[in-house]
């Protein structure tokens, strides 16, 4: 038997495994890093954070990443260069983690990657007759994780929810529903990345076709955007403070809140294709308000975002939703878009994932060890309904090192 595969069915058999989750965002503010370890599968799963970093992205990376980031047209040259560069930087970024924690890679038992997600294609968004299907791309090629940090890696896992029917995104619902339902509450844990999402989560025991995910609209993708393009010393607007001594400019919160994704029936799913600089630009020529100050623009996209949010919870809930909203990515720590978020939600009680022994900024890597927890030992279970339902499959191509 190959050496790896006999590794992996050893692992596929233990009590406990080792996994790295690994998470880079549309922010492109670096590639999260989380050891954990995984106790069980399925709604037995317990988990511990051994460790967790965020190793930031020099500028010259994130340049790379954007001459190919939601954008219709690109090299194809470049693309393939690209896909392998950045399979060889997380894995150098990897093995600094596990030097910095004084543990030895074949003490990690696998490596679940992301990746870093370049295009987000559902058909509802491309609406192309003749390519009828649903479409993502994440680069950083998983066989070059392996052969450089000696350890079986799982990628691309986007593909098979795809490829079962779903949509590619979210895919929150699937970690959320095994490690964070109650049996005392419904709960909404709510991500606010680039893009925001949520997902709804039964009271524990109840029907799982219940519980769903949907992207909301933008979360922090425009706010750092419109940041970098007026303050390129800035990567992003920091505890909010340049929005909250701006004014919400109501003529531009109206049209930007005109585009269809708002009216579309839940669950969706977009991306910073869709909620890009174009999308505000031409919101700001239709409203005159090309030359709005940056502190006002910031204040009137944070009040998008959070109208985004909340128009679904409502859509889903009714006029005055009343749950336990837990919230985590770079949008958890900006005291202006919580506070438009609360503000909208008046009967929702807001906290972060922390209370529940989820860090907020590591939840995301956390969900790929997971995903790839499953893979490997669990059973294939289907999450959710309709077009964002998790289809019972198993989420995860494996890479050997050898």
């Amino acid at each position: 038997m190959n050496p790896d595969l006999r590794r992996l069915y050893q692992f596929a058999q233990q009590p406990s495994r080792r996994i790295i989750g690994l998470m880079s965002g549309t922010s492109l503010d670096g590639l999260d890093v989380a050891l954990c370890r995984l106790h069980g599968h399925g709604t037995t799963t317990r988990l511990e954070l051994e460790h967790f970093a965020t190793v930031p992205y020099h500028e010259d990376v994130r340049y790379r990443i954007r001459q190919v980031f939601a954008r219709e047209q690109v090299s194809l040259e470049y693309l393939t260069l690209l896909n392998p560069w950045l399979g060889h930087l997380h894995a150098d970024m990897i093995l600094q983690c596990l030097e910095q924690w004084n543990i030895a890679p074949p003490e990690v038992d696998l490596i679940a990657s992301h990746g870093q997600t370049v295009y987000h294609a559902p058909q509802h968004q491309h609406l192309r007759t003749d390519f009828n299907l649903n479409a993502t791309l994440q680069l950083g090629d998983g066989d070059h994780v392996a052969v450089r940090t000696g350890i079986i890696t799982l990628s691309d896992f986007r593909q098979k929810h795809i490829a079962a029917g779903g949509e590619g995104a979210p895919l929150a619902a699937y970690g959320d529903y095994l490690l964070l339902s109650s049996p005392k509450e419904e709960r909404l844990l709510l991500n606010l990345g680039g893009i925001a999402n949520f997902t709804y989560l039964p009271r524990a025991g109840q029907d799982a076709s219940t519980a769903f995910s949907t992207d909301t609209g933008p979360g922090n993708t425009l706010l750092d955007a419109t940041v970098r393009k007026h303050r390129p010393n800035l990567a992003y607007d920091e505890d909010g403070r340049l929005a909250s001594a701006g004014q919400i400019h109501e003529g531009l919160l109206a049209e930007l809140l005109g585009h269809p994704f708002f009216a579309a029936t839940l669950p969706k799913t977009t991306g910073p294709e869709l909620f890009g600089p174009a999308y505000l630009q031409q919101a700001q020529e239709r409203s005159n308000t090309t030359g709005l100050g940056l502190e006002d623009t910031l204040a009137t996209l944070t009040e998008l975002s959070a109208m985004g949010v909340a128009r679904a919870a409502t859509q889903v809930f009714g006029p005055k939703p009343a749950l336990s909203v837990y919230a985590s990515g770079g949008g958890a720590h900006n005291p202006a878009l919580r506070a438009a978020l609360q503000r909208h939600l008046p009967a929702c009680r807001f906290d972060t994932t922390e209370t529940l022994g989820i860090l907020p900024d590591a939840k995301e890597a956390i969900l790929f060890a997971l995903l790839a927890n499953e893979a490997v030992a669990g059973q294939p279970v289907s999450i959710g309904a309709g077009r964002q339902r998790v289809p019972a499959v198993s989420m995860g191509k494996v890479s050997f090192p050898r």
